[in-house]
């Protein structure tokens, strides 16, 4: 029986506590507020380091969009639906053509001029990097300029939403230096549009960000960002409560009763925490034996304990943060068979992972663990960093892999993270499942217009994947942001992830 959470959290040593805070004490001291009020520079604890060198084409264009260093042509508002960024207007042209005109008098922040060239030698990039982001995982963008202030974009097949996979950040545009080193990865600093400048990237301890004076919009409110990297959640919980950092993202559970609603915001998310199962090779390989891995997991007791309420059971792919999903739900197809417990116990030992930057999840990996093994299952864990992570998991090295993933993330609508994640091609198949009817209904889906029709159909593709038990959902994260609402202003609590500190960010 595991440890009651509780219990477990009151065993910390109060020395190993006291070590935590002073190391960020010691990481984030040396930012320097000056000023007060509007004129101080924020502090900032995010959870994830850079993966790549802050390369846009990973999951480090996400940081870069939170810090609001990069832009797009398009933006996402509130409903997901596409707004004007970096282009001011677009329209269609014909079944696979879209025409974007660029913002006028717009200059990045290394001072050259936007213009319709340089979004075209950035989409350009974007589509030949390897690995392909995910959001080009079930597209192919052929963009060309026509004239200075307008690009015609042709996809491979009907998009109905290019505007919205343009707000991608990994489809973010940046100067010509940013390609300026040949072999080198995309360097985004100095190079991007948006309201703060990344002015300097410390590995994967720091980053220092500057207000961008030269931004088409509205100024930044604060003169910079002084970003330390903390993967672990209660050192980024007492960094925040013994007010060393401004703003800490992703507050663990077991930390938020504690800071108090003054410094803890719960809002829902799009978020699914799964289990995913190696398709293509070991144990998991077998149909059979997913499906007996799937029976064996409760979720629910995941719930109970270790998110102490604050989450939700999943049951499906798509949760609360996706309104519309549950009313569409349809029961999965396909299903194998679970093996029995004697054909369980006859299986080599299996690996689970999982990454220590999202605090909640190692405790999660030790539940599911117990699970398994109670059905008849041998599991070995492995537990890192999750930029030590990343490759071998796609590379198919583990049986298991417990991972939490916004499902809206990539376009606002789920089609390209169900090809991205489950497709044959897709760049981000950690389960590397492939299997005809998915990538049918997943392509059906993403050439359908009509939204309620594209709707319906990735519910039908939801239901096939579940079917495959390649993914065992276990639950729908709510978001817990920490920050002085008393303090600090202007903070973005976005169910897509995409924003954080924004041009309007500061204190008092």
């Amino acid at each position: 029986m595991p440890t009651p959470r509780r219990l477990r959290r009151a065993a910390l040593p109060l020395a190993a506590t006291a070590l935590l805070a002073a190391a960020v004490t010691a990481c984030t001291s040396s930012g320097g507020s000056g000023g007060s009020g509007g004129d101080q520079r924020l502090k900032v604890a995010l959870a994830f380091p850079p993966a790549q060198a802050m390369s846009p084409y990973g999951d480090d264009a996400v940081t870069l969009s939170r810090l609001a260093v990069v832009e797009g042509l398009t933006r996402l508002d509130r409903d997901g639906e596409a707004e004007p960024a970096l282009a001011t207007s677009w329209k269609r042209d014909g079944d696979r053509a879209w025409l974007f005109t660029i913002r006028p008098d717009t200059v990045f922040q290394d001072g050259t001029k936007l213009d319709a060239a340089a979004v075209v030698r950035s989409l350009a990039a974007a589509q030949q990097a390897s690995p392909k982001p995910r959001v080009l995982s079930d597209t192919t963008l052929t963009p060309t300029a026509e004239g200075a202030d307008t690009v015609r974009i042709t996809t491979k097949d009907a998009d109905p939403l290019l505007p919205q996979r343009l707000a991608n950040p990994s489809l973010s545009v940046l100067s010509a230096g940013a390609y300026a080193k040949s072999g080198a990865k995309v360097d985004p600093a100095g190079h991007a549009t948006g309201p703060f400048t990344l002015a300097e990237v410390n590995g994967a301890v720091s980053a220092t960000l500057e207000r961008n004076d030269t931004y088409w919009g509205a100024k930044a409110k604060a003169p910079g960002v002084d970003v330390k990297f903390v993967a672990d959640g209660t050192a980024r919980a007492n960094a925040l409560r013994t007010k060393d950092v401004d703003v800490a993202e992703y507050v663990p559970i077991s930390q938020a009763s504690l800071l108090g609603d003054g410094l803890v915001h719960e809002f829902p998310s799009a978020r699914t925490n799964g289990l995913s199962l190696n398709t293509g090779r070991g144990v998991f390989a077998d149909p059979a034996m997913r499906a007996a891995a799937r029976a064996a997991i409760d979720p629910k007791a995941l719930v109970d304990g270790v998110y102490e309420g604050r989450a939700d059971t999943a049951q499906g792919l798509l949760g609360p943060g996706v309104p519309w999903a549950a009313d569409l739900r349809t029961a999965p197809t396909g299903r194998a068979k679970a093996a029995t417990p004697a054909e369980v116990r006859k299986t080599p030992e299996i690996v689970l992972a999982t990454y220590t930057n999202r605090p909640e999840l190692p405790e999660v990996a030790t539940v599911v663990q117990q699970q398994l093994e109670k059905s008849g299952f041998t599991v070995k864990q492995v537990v890192r960093d999750y930029a030590q992570m990343e490759a071998d998991a796609l590379a198919g090295k583990y049986d298991g892999f417990i991972q939490a993933r916004n499902t809206l993330l990539d376009t606002a609508d789920p089609v390209s993270y169900l090809a991205s994640d489950f497709t044959c091609d897709g760049s981000f198949n950690i389960t590397q499942l492939c299997a005809k009817p998915v990538d049918t209904a997943v392509d059906k889906a993403a050439a359908l217009a009509d939204t309620d029709a594209r709707h319906k159909a990735e519910m039908t593709a939801e239901a096939a994947i579940l079917g495959s038990d390649a993914l065992v959902p276990l639950v729908h994260e709510r978001f817990v942001q920490g920050y002085d609402d008393a303090r600090v202003q202007g903070v973005a609590l976005d169910p897509m992830e995409r924003t954080l500190i924004t041009a309007d960010t500061r204190i008092g």
